[in-house]
């Protein structure tokens, strides 16, 4: 019985946090307006959910992150929309890519947010060490992740969209690293830091 209600709260739990990153893909406040360019918040509620609630609840929330994106490239799509929605492939083969891409890089990154908050944890790291650390690593994981799966698996396509040859595909992944990845690495450290550390609190506070 005890099992069963803690289940049901871990459920709830992982509910609402569905709906901020579902919220945040859907609005404004799910981008962060830079100087050059936009960062993305949508996977910091991923990634709190993932220290907060386990592995499993992490990979649950990169699962929603990513059907957002499907959703929003599929009805919206703009020159790279392709590499996220799978319903605008021509191909098979390709629709699995962009799959992958959209919805299986997002999962994986929430996953592996969770596994690094408990190795931190079992390593005894200060929580003001353990969540910028975390925030930091999972924001860049999604980065590489994304980009590095565009650049080997639809390295030609996006070379034909940008209109630029092949062997320029590398350099525009790194740039695209570079300039939107550790700027929304750093806002996730900043954002994961703050908000984790008043949740982890509410958190402990609930189970005493």
């Amino acid at each position: 019985m005890k099992s069963m209600k803690k289940n049901s709260q871990w459920m709830v739990q992982v509910s609402l946090m569905a709906a901020v990153v579902v919220v945040l893909a859907n609005t404004p406040l799910g981008m962060i307006q830079l100087p050059v360019i936009k960062a993305t918040t949508v996977h910091i509620p991923v990634i709190l959910g993932a220290l907060l609630l386990g592995p499993a609840a992490g990979a649950i929330l990169g699962g929603t992150f990513g059907l957002c994106s499907v959703i929003s490239n599929t009805l919206t799509p703009t020159l790279l929309s392709f590499a996220f929605s799978p319903f605008l492939s021509s191909t098979p083969i390709g629709s699995l890519k962009a799959l992958w891409i959209s919805v299986g890089c997002r999962v994986l990154m929430g996953a592996a947010a969770g596994w690094l908050w408990m190795l931190l944890q079992k390593c005894r790291f200060n929580p003001w060490i353990a969540l910028p650390i975390t925030g930091f690593i999972s924001s860049m994981a999604n980065t590489f992740l994304v980009m590095g799966s565009i650049y080997f698996l639809l390295a030609p396509e996006y070379a034909q969209a940008k209109n630029v040859a092949l062997s320029a595909v590398k350099g525009l992944v790194m740039g695209t690293i570079a300039a939107s990845g550790i700027p929304e690495a750093i806002a996730a450290t900043v954002l994961v830091t703050g908000l984790g550390k008043a949740l982890l609190a509410a958190l402990h506070r609930n189970r005493v």
